[in-house]
């Protein structure tokens, strides 16, 4: 792999084709180099995240997510490659569960903001359901199993709670919505 990464310019995509890992070719519009590009943008997303202030147990979790996009992008780059397993999925189900369980039950819509950390974590959430979006798109056929669908789904989820989470664990409180119309029975 060094040997690899020592050529960062190749100029192989310059007429809009790009490489897949298995030596293959496609245009830099198909539709798995979008969901690709999106995955990575959430990974670079969490990054921006871990650049705030935020408990070592959420670094650890985002950290560990992080290398799990990863190879989840190496799964769209290997056609029938299936790297994510339900385990992953399993992993984030038990952090929604634990995370949650800290937070106040919710009565009204959250809106991102509050701190710097819960914001960011507001916009990976977004990125992560583009990127949930774009994998749906791809034909069924281009991914072998449902474990990135539903990890990008639980993820999304995760970063939500996770958002509150840094909220409270900074003694902010989270954006609420104030809708412009009041109900009849306001």
């Amino acid at each position: 792999m060094s040997d690899r990464l020592t050529h960062i310019t190749t100029r192989t995509g310059d007429g809009g084709e790009t490489g897949l890992a298995d030596g293959s070719r496609v245009p830099k519009t198909d539709a798995r180099i979008h969901a690709l590009g999106d995955v990575d943008e959430l990974n670079s997303q969490l990054g921006v995240v871990l650049i705030n202030d935020t408990p070592e147990d959420i670094r650890r979790l985002l950290g560990q997510i992080q290398n799990d996009l990863f190879d989840l992008g190496s799964e769209l780059a290997i056609p029938g490659a299936s790297l994510l397993k339900p385990e992953h999925v399993g992993r984030l189900d038990d952090a929604i569960a634990s995370y949650n369980a800290l937070l106040p039950p919710l009565k009204e819509f959250v809106l991102p903001g509050g701190s710097p950390a819960a914001a960011h974590c507001h916009v990976a959430r977004t990125v992560c359901r583009r990127a949930e979006r774009s994998l749906v798109a791809l034909d069924r056929a281009s991914i072998t199993t449902d474990n990135p669908r539903l990890y990008l789904n639980r993820l999304s989820d995760l970063l939500f709670i996770l958002s509150r989470c840094l909220n409270h664990m900074a003694g902010v409180a989270d954006v609420t919505w104030k809708p412009a119309i009041k109900s009849q029975n306001d």
